[in-house]
């Protein structure tokens, strides 16, 4: 029963341990416990402002992907604007080019069967002055086989022509 109803005794001896316990302690232990809870604390609090900042600045990088990805959005439908105008206007281009080259060659084509035509009416008419020239000394051949006809057809060329 002394622990239910310790003595005085032992009341001394246990405060004064205790005690001693307190100052011992006080002098060496409380001041490292407190220093390192103090640093403890303060890293939290420098940890929990590292994340705010963070978070801070993930909002920002956020914002800042936002921004860069409408820009590149607004850069590629720029591009693809630029690219659709060239587009047709080397569509445009080619197609007046391929008119023009189609005009020029009907052109020749034209001025091609123009010479064509004028050189077979040439050709025609040669081969038809020839084929007249042929029938002419046949005809004059068979006419003048005859000395009397030949005689009255020079009297006949010889009133004809008149002198000076």
């Amino acid at each position: 029963m002394e622990l239910v109803n310790p003595g005085i005794g032992l009341i001394v001896w246990m405060t004064l341990a205790f005690l001693a316990v307190l100052y011992i302690l006080g002098k060496y232990a409380w001041n490292p416990i407190m220093k390192a809870l103090k640093e403890r604390e303060s890293t939290i609090h420098d940890a929990l402002n590292s994340a705010e900042k963070a978070k801070e600045e993930m909002q920002k990088m956020k914002f800042s992907n936002e921004e860069l990805l409408q820009e590149a959005k607004n850069e590629r439908d720029a591009i693809l604007s630029t690219a659709r105008k060239i587009k047709e206007s080397i569509i445009e281009e080619s197609k007046q080019k391929a008119a023009e080259e189609a005009n020029r060659i009907i052109v020749s084509a034209k001025e091609s069967i123009k010479n064509e035509k004028m050189a077979a009416i040439t050709d025609l008419k040669d081969q038809l002055a020839e084929l007249s020239l042929e029938i002419a000394k046949k005809i004059l051949k068979k006419e003048l086989s005859d000395p009397k006809k030949q005689e009255n057809y020079i009297k006949e060329l010889m009133k004809d022509v008149k002198f000076n």
